[in-house]
C-alpha cells in the first residue's frame, strides 16, 4: 500500500526529461521602454502591422498628423515632445513608451526640441490598407 502510494506521487510530479530546450535562436534587443500609463492595443478585422524605425533630427517635426490605427512607440534616444489635439504637451524622454490611439479625433504632431536626434520605434496596428499617417491642420487651440 504504500509502495503504491509512492508511485502514484512520482508519476504526479512532473518530469524534467519531457521539457525542451531551445537551440539555433537568438535576439537583439531595439529598444525598451517604460509606459507610465495603461496600455491597450485592439484591432477590428485584418490589420497591417508595421514596425518602423523614426528620427527626427533637432529643430524637426512629424508635422500634425493622425492615424487610423493605433501605434505603440518606444523612445529610443532623445527626447520627444508631444503636442496633441487639446494642446495640452507630454515630453517623453529616452526609454519611454506610449500608444498613440487611432482617429482623427487624435491628431497631434511630435517634435525634436533638443541637440541630438529622437529615435523612435514605433509598432503601427492598422486597419488592412491604411496609410501610416493621414496630415492634418493643427487645431484651433494651437493658433491661439
Amino acid at each position: 500500500m504504500v509502495l503504491a502510494g509512492c508511485l502514484g506521487m512520482i508519476a504526479t510530479v512532473p518530469s524534467a526529461a519531457n521539457a525542451t530546450s531551445g537551440g539555433g535562436v537568438t535576439g537583439k534587443l531595439l529598444a525598451q521602454g517604460v509606459a507610465e500609463k495603461r496600455l491597450k492595443l485592439k484591432a477590428k478585422g485584418p490589420s497591417d502591422v508595421v514596425v518602423r524605425t523614426i528620427t527626427i533630427d533637432p529643430g524637426g517635426s512629424t508635422g500634425w498628423h493622425y492615424h487610423d490605427g493605433q501605434l505603440l512607440v518606444v523612445v529610443k534616444s532623445g527626447t520627444l515632445t508631444r503636442t496633441l489635439h487639446d494642446c495640452s504637451v507630454e515630453v517623453m524622454p529616452a526609454g519611454s513608451a506610449f500608444t498613440e490611439p487611432a482617429g482623427a479625433e487624435h491628431r497631434h504632431i511630435g517634435r525634436n526640441l533638443g541637440t541630438e536626434p529622437v529615435v523612435l520605434f514605433a509598432t503601427y496596428v492598422l486597419p488592412q490598407g491604411s496609410r501610416l499617417a493621414e496630415d492634418v491642420d493643427a487645431p484651433s487651440c494651437a493658433s491661439e
